[in-house]
């Protein structure tokens, strides 16, 4: 059975940083590529980064620049380092995971990160 286990979440001022990490397990984590999603209060799901099996990496517009997505296959982990944070960054972040990048078919339940201006 799949499980993704997200943490790293919690309030932090204007102009700062977290780290946040994804645990996976059930399954070879270094077959399949991993994503992060964020959902705002009363908005929609959407896509903030991606990383493949051979680590290419891809952004959303909005966070490229201040987010970086990696991995580390030895402890099961997908990270998302996030700098320069903003108030319109807050939101409830999610990973994923699927055989490629932009297919996903498990996902966490979320942790909560909140940006205060």
């Amino acid at each position: 059975q799949v499980q993704l286990v997200e943490s790293g979440g919690g309030l932090v001022q204007a102009g700062g940083s977290l780290r946040l990490s994804c645990a996976a397990s059930g399954r070879t984590f270094s077959s399949y590529a991993m994503g992060w999603f964020r959902q705002a209060p009363g908005k929609g799901r959407e896509f903030v980064a991606a990383i493949s099996q051979s680590h290419s990496t891809y952004y959303a517009d909005s966070v490229k620049g201040r987010f970086t997505i990696s991995r580390d296959n030895a402890k099961n982990t997908v990270y998302l380092q996030m700098n320069s944070l903003k108030p319109e960054d807050t939101a409830v972040y999610y990973c994923a995971e699927g055989r490629v990048v932009g297919v996903y078919d498990y996902w966490g339940q979320g942790t909560q990160v909140t940006v205060s201006s």
